[in-house]
């Protein structure tokens, strides 16, 4: 399984979040979008709906009648109900409950970046998990330092 860390210090989470979740979507996959904080996942929900105008993101919270058929579904929890393979923590914080998904997505800014650094170390000696960090260069393009 893949861990990729992605440190938020050019493009705001509310910018590179829709771009990983098209991808996921477009691939055939499907995405468990994750946060503690409801007013961040009600942002989210708001911000998919309208982040780009040449485009559209199916995707729903939880708590509906169609969370199991979502592609992208917004949770407080890591429990897949949409069977989604691929995660997002979005909220800064380390879940290894993430790690029963195919592919997680570790968002976080300088606020959570101890946290982060202390999941990176943990994970080192887990079997099976690829890490990877990606940082931003001055311009925002993703790069992979590790």
């Amino acid at each position: 399984m893949q861990v990729d860390f992605y440190h938020l210090t050019v493009t705001p989470l509310e910018r590179a979040l829709p771009s990983i979740a098209q991808r996921v979507v477009a691939g055939g996959g499907r995405l468990l979008i994750v946060s503690g904080a409801g007013a961040q996942r009600g942002a989210i929900d708001r911000l998919l709906w309208s982040y780009s105008p040449e485009s559209f993101l199916p995707h729903g919270r939880t708590g509906g009648d169609d969370d199991a058929s979502q592609p992208v579904l917004i949770a407080a929890d890591c429990t897949p109900i949409n069977q989604a393979a691929n995660i997002a923590l979005i909220d800064g914080a380390w879940r290894d409950e993430a790690l029963t998904f195919g592919r997680v997505f570790h968002f976080f800014d300088r606020e959570c970046i101890q946290d982060a650094r202390a999941a990176w170390k943990r994970l080192a000696d887990r079997d099976g998990v690829e890490r990877r960090y990606w940082k931003q260069d001055d311009a925002g393009k993703w790069e992979q330092a590790a």
